[in-house]
C-alpha cells in the first residue's frame, strides 16, 4: 500500500554570502606580513563555460561534452574579480593595477543579507583569513574615495626583500639597494603581524580620488590586546590627485591580557561622511 500526499516547496534559508569550506585561506605562508586572501567572490556552484575537452565530472568513465558546467572553487571566484578589475579599468584608464586592487578592498563588505557578519561554513563568523577584505562590491568599487596606489618598481623593491633571486623571473635589469625596505614598506592597503612583542610603526599613504576638498577622520576597531593609533589622526584634502601620508602604530596592551597565542582581527577606516575606505588587520600575539 502506498500513499501520494501533495507536493510542497521547502525552503532551507542560508544567509548570503557565506564561506565555503573549501575556501583559500590565510595566514600567508611566503609573506606572513602580507594579509592574504585579499578579498572574496561568488564561488559555490558557478554556471560558467566549460572546455569540451574535457567531461563535466573529469572522470574517466564519463564521456560527455558539455559547453556549461556547474563548477566551485577558488578558480570560479577568480573570474568574478578579475572581471570586475577589466571593467574598473574600463572606467578609469589611468588606474594602476595596485589602485584597482585597493579600490576593490577598501569598498568590499563584511555583512550578509542579514547584515550580520558573513559566516563559514559551519556558520561561525568568518574573518579576514577567510574572506579577506569582505565580498567585492565592484559598482563601489568605482567611487572608493582613497586608494592605496603603488608603483612597478615599489613591488621590484618589496620583492627585494625576499633577495635577488625572487627578481629573477620579473625584471633582470633591477639593481636591488644594499639594504632594501621592509615589508611593511609595500603601500598595501592591509596588513598583518605573525608575532607581536613590540612596538611597530609603518607608513601607508593615500590617493584622494573622491570629492575635491574633503577631510577624512581615523577611526579603528583593533583586535583584544592591541593598540592601534594613526599619525595624524585626521587627513584633510584640497585636491584631486593630492597624497596624504600617516603612520600606524601598532603594540601590545599590557592592561589586555589574550588567554591563547592566536591571530587577533581587526579593522581600521578612513571616513569623510560620505566615503568609507576600510581596511583589514591580523594580528598575532605570542
Amino acid at each position: 500500500m502506498a500513499k501520494l500526499s501533495p507536493g510542497k516547496t521547502t525552503l532551507h534559508y542560508k544567509p548570503a554570502p557565506f564561506m565555503a569550506g573549501f575556501t583559500s585561506r590565510g595566514p600567508n605562508v611566503v609573506d606572513p606580513y602580507i594579509l592574504k586572501p585579499d578579498i572574496t567572490a561568488p564561488g559555490l556552484n558557478i554556471l560558467a563555460a566549460w572546455s569540451e575537452a574535457s567531461s563535466p565530472t573529469k572522470l574517466p568513465e564519463d564521456h560527455r561534452s558539455v559547453k556549461y558546467n556547474i563548477y566551485s572553487g577558488t578558480s570560479m571566484s577568480c573570474p568574478h574579480v578579475s572581471g570586475a578589475a577589466a571593467l574598473l579599468k574600463a572606467i578609469h584608464p589611468h588606474w594602476s593595477v595596485a589602485a584597482i586592487k585597493s579600490a576593490l578592498m577598501t569598498t568590499a563588505t563584511i555583512t550578509n543579507s542579514l547584515g550580520k557578519t558573513i559566516k563559514d561554513a559551519n556558520d561561525n563568523e568568518a574573518t579576514p583569513f577567510q574572506f579577506g577584505s569582505g565580498h567585492f562590491r565592484p559598482t563601489k568599487a568605482i567611487d572608493p574615495g582613497l586608494i592605496y596606489d603603488a608603483t612597478y618598481n615599489d613591488y621590484l623593491l618589496y620583492l627585494c626583500t625576499a633577495g635577488p633571486n625572487a627578481l629573477i623571473e620579473f625584471n633582470y635589469t633591477f639593481k636591488c639597494p644594499a639594504n632594501p625596505p621592509s615589508t611593511f614598506s609595500l603601500n598595501y592597503p592591509s596588513f598583518a603581524i605573525p608575532n607581536l612583542n613590540t612596538t611597530l610603526t609603518f607608513t601607508r599613504t593615500v590617493t584622494n580620488i573622491g570629492r575635491p576638498k574633503s577631510t577624512y577622520f581615523f577611526s579603528v576597531k583593533p583586535p583584544l590586546g592591541v593598540l592601534v593609533e594613526a599619525t595624524p589622526n585626521m587627513l584633510p584634502f584640497k585636491r584631486i590627485g593630492e597624497k596624504l601620508s600617516f603612520n600606524i602604530t601598532v603594540s601590545p596592551r599590557n592592561d589586555v591580557k589574550v588567554k591563547n597565542s592566536e591571530y587577533g582581527f581587526g579593522w581600521y577606516s578612513w571616513d569623510d561622511g560620505y566615503y568609507h575606505v576600510r581596511s583589514p588587520m591580523g594580528v598575532y600575539l605570542p
